[in-house]
This record gives C-alpha cells, sequence and structure tokens, in this order.
C-alpha cells in the first residue's frame, strides 16, 4: 500500500502498525499499517473486526479475560479451522514512532509485544527485550495510555465511565489526563515506606538486643584495661629484676668456676707432695734402727687418734656442707615464734609438705652435730698435742738419725691435713653448685611464669650487660611486688585482650546500627516528604484537569443534545468511623488529611427541553451520547496517540451520527483514530478502510482501500 499523503496533524506520536499472529480468529500474520489520521475497520458480524480493538487492549496489558470475551489465557489463541491448524501461541505487536521520545525510552521507534502459550505464561517486550508488564504500563502511562483506559471503547462499554463507581470515574480521569504515573510513583513511594519502616524496626530491634551485652562488655573492658596496665607494670618490673638476676647468677656462676678450679690445681699439687713426702719417710725409717717400743705404742695412739681426728674432719666437713647446701636451697623458713614456715623472699606464709618440715628439722640436729663434732675434734686435737708432745720428748732422746724421719712424717702429715682441708672445700663447692642449678631452675620457671602472663618473652626482652647496683634485699623486695602482681593479674581470670576486641567490633556494630537508624529515619521523613508532594501534585493537576474537562465535556454534550448542561466534579467519599459507646453510636472524628485522600468523581447532566438530571434517568441512547461526549472531552484535554471506537455509534441515528463524523473529524487533529463501525457517516470521515471477513476456512482476513485511490478509480 503506498504511503498516504494526509498529514497526522498536530499528533505528536504516531502508531505505525499493529501485527496480530494467532489471536484469537487472526490464525495467520496479519498486520494493519496506520498511517493516516482516521482509519475505519468495518464487516459483517462476526468475521473478527471487534478481535482488532480486544488485541490493541491485549498487548497494552489487560488482564480481564471478561473484556476480552474469553475464560483463560489459551482461548486467545487460534483454535484450529478449515483454513488453519491449532496453534500453540498468540501474539500481538504494536509499532511507534517514538522521534519526538514521547515515550521515555531512547528509541526512535519503539515496538511493544506480548506472546500467551497455551500453558497460561504471558510474555511482554520491548524492542525485543523481554520486561514485566509493570515496565510497560509506567512507560505508556506518561502518553495516556493503558489497558482499561479512556481511548479503548469497546462495543457494549460506551457508558462505562457512567457506570463506573466515583473511585473508578476517578482512575480513569486520572489516566487520561496522564497521571497515572503519580499513582505509581505513589504505590512505589508507599511500598518503600514500610520496607524502610520494617527496616528501621529489625535495625532497632538489633540494637536492643546488643545493648545488654554491650553494657557487659564494657564493664569486663574496663577490668581489662586494669589488668593490661598491671601487665605492663609487670613486664616492666620483670625485666628489671630478671636483668640484675640474670648478672647475678652469672657472677655467681663464675665465682663458683673459680674456686674450683683453684681447689683443684691446689689439690693437684698437694698430692705430689705427698708422694714425695711418703718416699722421703720410707727412707728416713729405713735408716732408723731400734726403736723404742714406747715410740712404737706412741706412733701408733697418735695413728688412731689422727684416724680418728680425720674421719670426725671429714664428717663436720660433710655437716657444715649440708648445711651450707640448705642455705642456699631452702626458700622456707620455721617461725618458731608463730609456729608457721614462711618464704625465705617474700615472707608470706606457706603450706608446706612434710618433707620441708622434716628439712628444716634436719638443719637444727645438722647443727647440733656440728657442734658435738667440733667439741670431739678439739678433744682429740688436744690429745693428739699431748701425744706428739711426749713422742716428741721420747725422740729427743733417740738418736740424730731418727730426726730425718720425724721431720718426713710431720711433712707428710701436713700435706695430708691440706689434703683433707682441700677436698672438704671442693665438697662446698659442689654443694653451692647444687644450690646454684636450684636457683637457676627457679629463675627460668619464674620468668617462663611472667612471659605466660605478660604476653611476651622477658627473658628475651630483659637488657643484659652490667645491670643496676641492687642488693638483695632490694632484689627481694622487688620480687615480692612482682609475686603481687602475678596474684593480681591470676585473680582477673580470663579477662583480656579478646574482651577488648570484642567490646570494640560490638561497638563498631552498634555505631553503624545508629548510623542506619539515623538514615532510615531520614528516609522514612524524606519518603514521607515525596508522598505529600506526590499526593499534592496529584490532586492539584487533577483538579486543574477536571476543569478542562468539564469546558470540553459541555462543549460535545451541546454539541450532541444541541444544548443543555453537563458537568463532573470531586465529592467526598469520606465516612466517618463509627464505634459504640454504651447505647449510643458515636462519629470518630479523623484527620483532615485522612478525609481529602477519599474522594470520586460525580457526573452532573441537564438535558434540554427536558427535567431529568440524574444519570439513572437517561435512555440507552441518551447514556451513550453522554459517555460518548464525556470520553471525547477527556481525550481533547490530554491527547492519547489513539482512540479505538468500537462500534459507539451503532445507535445513533442519522442525525446525531452526522454530529458523531464531525467530532470524530475534531478528534483525529490530535489523535489518531481507529474505528470500528457500520455506519456509512462515520466511515466517510475515514481516509483508509479495513474489510474483515471470514470464510468458511474460519479464518478473518482483511482488505483495504483508501479513498482517494477510490475517487482516482471512480474518474
Amino acid at each position: 500500500m503506498p504511503p498516504l499523503k494526509t498529514p497526522l496533524g498536530n499528533i505528536l506520536m504516531q502508531l505505525k502498525r499493529i501485527e496480530i499472529t494467532g489471536f484469537k480468529s487472526f490464525g495467520k500474520k496479519t498486520t494493519l499499517i496506520f498511517d493516516t489520521p482516521v482509519t475505519a475497520i468495518v464487516g459483517p458480524n462476526g468475521s473478527g473486526k471487534s478481535n482488532i480493538a480486544e488485541a490493541l487492549r491485549w498487548v497494552l496489558g489487560e488482564q480481564s479475560m471478561k473484556s476480552l470475551r474469553g475464560k483463560r489465557g489459551e482461548d486467545l489463541i487460534f483454535n484450529g479451522a478449515a483454513g488453519g491448524a491449532r496453534l500453540s501461541r498468540a501474539g500481538v505487536t504494536l509499532v511507534f514512532d517514538n522521534t519526538k521520545r514521547q515515550i521515555k525510552l531512547e528509541y526512535d521507534e519503539v515496538v511493544i509485544a506480548r506472546e500467551v502459550y497455551r500453558d497460561g505464561v504471558n510474555k511482554y517486550s520491548i524492542n525485543n527485550s523481554e520486561v514485566r508488564l509493570r515496565d510497560i504500563v509506567e512507560a505508556l502511562s506518561a502518553v495516556s495510555l493503558g489497558p482499561s483506559g479512556h481511548h479503548i471503547i469497546s462495543q457494549g462499554e460506551a457508558d462505562k465511565v457512567l457506570n463506573a463507581g466515583s473511585k473508578e470515574r476517578r482512575e480513569i480521569l486520572e489516566e487520561a489526563l496522564g497521571l497515572k504515573i503519580f499513582q505509581f510513583k505513589i504505590t512505589e513511594s508507599n511500598k518503600r515506606l514500610v520496607k524502610t519502616e520494617d527496616n528501621l524496626k529489625q535495625v532497632e530491634s538489633l540494637r536492643r538486643e546488643i545493648a545488654p551485652h554491650l553494657k557487659f562488655l564494657k564493664k569486663q573492658v574496663e577490668e581489662a584495661e586494669k589488668i593490661v596496665v598491671i601487665r605492663q607494670e609487670l613486664a616492666s618490673l620483670a625485666k628489671g629484676y630478671f636483668t640484675v638476676e640474670g648478672v647475678y647468677l652469672d657472677g655467681l656462676k663464675g665465682d663458683l668456676q673459680n674456686d674450683k678450679h683453684k681447689l683443684t690445681a691446689e689439690l693437684s699439687v698437694i698430692n705430689h707432695d705427698l708422694v714425695s713426702a711418703r718416699r722421703e719417710l720410707e727412707t728416713a725409717d729405713s735408716s732408723s734402727k731400734g726403736k723404742d717400743p714406747r715410740v712404737t705404742e706412741l706412733e701408733q695412739e697418735i695413728k688412731t687418734i689422727r684416724d680418728h681426728k680425720d674421719a670426725t674432719a671429714r664428717e663436720l666437713g660433710r655437716v657444715e656442707g649440708k648445711l651450707d647446701e640448705k642455705k642456699h636451697v631452702s626458700i622456707v623458713r620455721y617461725n618458731k615464734v608463730t609456729g608457721e614456715e614462711v618464704c625465705r623472699y617474700c615472707g608470706q606464709v606457706i603450706v608446706r609438705k612434710v618433707e620441708a618440715r622434716e628439712m628444716e628439722e634436719d638443719t637444727g640436729n645438722l647443727e647440733s652435730e656440728k657442734m658435738s663434732l667440733e667439741s670431739k675434734l678439739r678433744e682429740l686435737a688436744n690429745k693428739e698435742k699431748g701425744l706428739v708432745d711426749e713422742l716428741d720428748r721420747l725422740r729427743v732422746s733417740l738418736s740424730t738419725k731418727s730426726e730425718q724421719a720425724r721431720q718426713a712424717e710431720r711433712r707428710l702429715y701436713e700435706f695430708k691435713s691440706r689434703e683433707q682441708v682441700l677436698q672438704v672445700e671442693l665438697d662446698k663447692v659442689s654443694l653451692r653448685e647444687s644450690a646454684y642449678k636450684n636457683e637457676h631452675e627457679v629463675y627460668a620457671r619464674d620468668a617462663h611464669e611472667i612471659s605466660m602472663l605478660v604476653g611476651d618473652n622477658i627473658l628475651s626482652t630483659a637488657t643484659w650487660g652490667p645491670g643496676p647496683q641492687v642488693t638483695r634485699e632490694e632484689q627481694q623486695q622487688l620480687r615480692k611486688k612482682i609475686e603481687r602482681l602475678k596474684i593480681k593479674i591470676e585473680d582477673a581470670g580470663g579477662v583480656g585482650v579478646d574482651v577488648i576486641k570484642e567490646h570494640e567490633e560490638t561497638s563498631k556494630r552498634d555505631l553503624y546500627l545508629t548510623k542506619e537508624i539515623e538514615d532510615l529515619t531520614s528516609s522514612i521523613a524524606s519518603i514521607k516528604d515525596i508522598l505529600v508532594d506526590l499526593t499534592t501534585t496529584l490532586d492539584v493537576r487533577l483538579k486543574e484537569g477536571l476543569v478542562l474537562v468539564n469546558s470540553e465535556f459541555e462543549k460535545f454534550f451541546n454539541t450532541l443534545f444541541g444544548g443543555g448542561e453537563a458537568s463532573v466534579k470531586v465529592i467526598s467519599l469520606y465516612k466517618p468511623r463509627q464505634e459504640v459507646v454504651g447505647d449510643e453510636i458515636v462519629e470518630i472524628e479523623e484527620d483532615e488529611k485522612d478525609k481529602e485522600k477519599d474522594w470520586g468523581i460525580d457526573i452532573k447532566v441537564n438535558l434540554p427541553r427536558k427535567k431529568i438530571k440524574g444519570l439513572e434517568m437517561l435512555s440507552g441512547g441518551e447514556r451513550a451520547l453522554t459517555s460518548i461526549a464525556l470520553l471525547f472531552a477527556m481525550s481533547q484535554v490530554n491527547p492519547p496517540p489513539f482512540l479505538v471506537l468500537d462500534e459507539t455509534d451503532a445507535a445513533l441515528d442519522e442525525a446525531n451520527s452526522k454530529k458523531y463524523g464531525d467530532m470524530l473529524t475534531e478528534l483525529s487533529t490530535k489523535s489518531q483514530l481507529i474505528v470500528v463501525t457500520h455506519n456509512r457517516e462515520t466511515m466517510s470521515h475515514a481516509q483508509v478502510i479495513y474489510g474483515v471477513t471470514m470464510g468458511a476456512d474460519g479464518l478473518s482476513r482483511l482488505l483495504s482501500i483508501r479513498f482517494e485511490d477510490a475517487t482516482t478509480f471512480a474518474k
């Protein structure tokens, strides 16, 4: 079909074509091109011409199967006939010219499509991209198009706006004035408000839940911070203590090594001297002759006493060594006044094991034994001296040759005595070494315990080298202070760094929730402000549009009825809430804003030459004309891209058909008209006529003709 030269007037957005595939009686793909202001669709009853209007309504989002003359979605799909097989899907596509961006999409041509399958699944798309029905409704609401709108008036529904309730009329009017987008925004804002309020309740609930735990953690943190300070003090004191103690133990170890080395060296020399003295004595003895029996007797007695003396000296050395060991090893002292055992370092009362008490008792026994041995040693020494003096006197009388033997024996005695002393000293050094080892073990154990408490290796962080000049008494006082700090930390139990970390994390979460509450509260206030603005704007524009609709309504009404009055006005639908108080019914006053929200639209008509002022008193034809006048008035105030009039002129006589045709001409200057009609007068105002026929095969087909082509053929 060649393009039509007739301009489309002031129409801002053009419906270019509709493609129908498998929808109801259109079993084969059918395309209708709309490039003229008025397009008529004609055909005999039952040919399927009204299916075109229903296809338009369906693709725009109609959900009511009753409005589409069906019960289920599959009723819309071609069910098969002699001319074609049963189809599995039906689809309708609308193509709009959007070069002026009336639809808020960045396409010069907007293609809206809908498909339905026999399982009831519906699919929607815009320019071949699958979308939701809501996306289509929102996109088309800006150009006053919708599934239930005023722009599609099907057969038998001409007076739908008259039969509708006040609220429904308001919705129709809002859609006609292009205000549906505000309703969408209000609905979305209300959903956002409800969701935000729910989020606020959840966040507040979470914050209330963590509040007691946060309070508990705060108290724990206060205790933990005190323990942290104590740990720091303990670490500082311990570093100083172990530095001094380490230097002391190193010095003690060095002294022991030096003493042991000196004694060992001297003992080696004495052993060599003893060998020489014995040889000298043997030589002297062999040269001496005829000893006096008394000399032999005295020598034997002296030897016996010396043996006893040596044994007593060794026993005394052993006892002294044990006493010295106990002085170094024992850290427990028995208080004879109070009868309690106390620590030699810190002075605290301790509970000792039975072995420790026995050790204290042994010390007393050793001291008694030492005194007894010293007394016995003195007696033996005195007795020895007497015998030696006697022997010396006896020997003086002996020959000079015996003098050498006596001198050799005396040196041998001195060397043996020195050997015994050195051996005793070495024993003492060994005991001191054992004491040193015990002290070093205590030192290492204490360092490990403190390292566990302060979380640091005290020995690795201690400062080695020449330490400060500290007396042992000062060092013991420092140890007592360290012990007290250890007890405080141990009494604190598990309170530590983990609690501080948990408190920090919980505090951050509480701060985050507080910020969330502030943000959500701000969002709620913002959404409420938006709702107020949207509602106010909607009401203002609706009332402004109502004034314009009234003007057009009265004009079209006067045209159709030759006079009279017609108007639409706002009425309040508010009904006060009632409650029973005692035996009386009392009305509950509500907020003025709630009253303003609940209102609708009422229609008033006054026919010329008749005393009819109510819609209920109008005849069928009068109702049709009134609804046509109102629908045409709404379309003039905010013209939709197209109007579909499905046999709305069926009940008109010849005179009214002429008026109806004139109104079509006026309407076509702002909107494309698609008119389904049998009326010749209506057909005469169309530039293109599509004829719909249905043959024996049960398929709807199209025939088209342009009036200018028909005129050319006629000539």
